[in-house]
């Protein structure tokens, strides 16, 4: 069976996140950027000729951790602090989520272009093949921390 394929990139996010394992580098360090991710679609057209809607995030029935596509977007990397849930300083940025100062956002594993693709395929995966009810599936995600760095990750 075929596959068509299709693009769509998501932008307009600042975040801010820390690998506290990277020793040696200024990686270790809180450093931010206006992050985008391109987002690769494939599956079969449906009967509007799409694989996806580009503008179906918005539309979407299917939630993504109780929330619309969009919403979690902008709630996992819009004016956000991204630590990985080992990071020694949680608590530290802990403190400073509940006062108010910043918006912090944990993950399981790791932090960093690569693990945020990686993350970023895996949630939108499982929300466009419910949404699709098995139609579309995403191929690849390529995330952007800058106009030079990126990190690709497929399934």
């Amino acid at each position: 069976m075929s596959k068509f394929q299709s693009t769509k990139i998501f932008d307009g996010f600042s975040t801010v996140f820390r690998q506290w394992q990277a020793e040696g580098t200024h990686c270790r360090f809180l450093h931010g950027y206006a992050i985008e991710f391109k987002v690769t679609f494939q599956g079969r057209l449906d009967h509007r000729n799409w694989v996806w809607d580009f503008g179906g995030m918005k539309r979407a029935k299917t939630k993504i951790d109780g929330m619309s596509a969009k919403e979690w977007m902008d709630y996992m990397f819009d004016h956000t602090v991204v630590l990985a849930n080992d990071d020694p300083e949680k608590v530290f940025f802990e403190n400073l989520d509940a006062k108010g100062v910043i918006q912090l956002r944990l993950m399981d594993g790791p932090v960093g272009a690569e693990r945020f693709a990686e993350f970023i395929y895996n949630k939108l995966d499982a929300f466009v093949f419910e949404e699709t009810g098995g139609r579309v599936s995403i191929a690849r995600v390529e995330f952007f921390e800058n106009k030079r760095n990126t990190a690709i990750y497929e399934g």
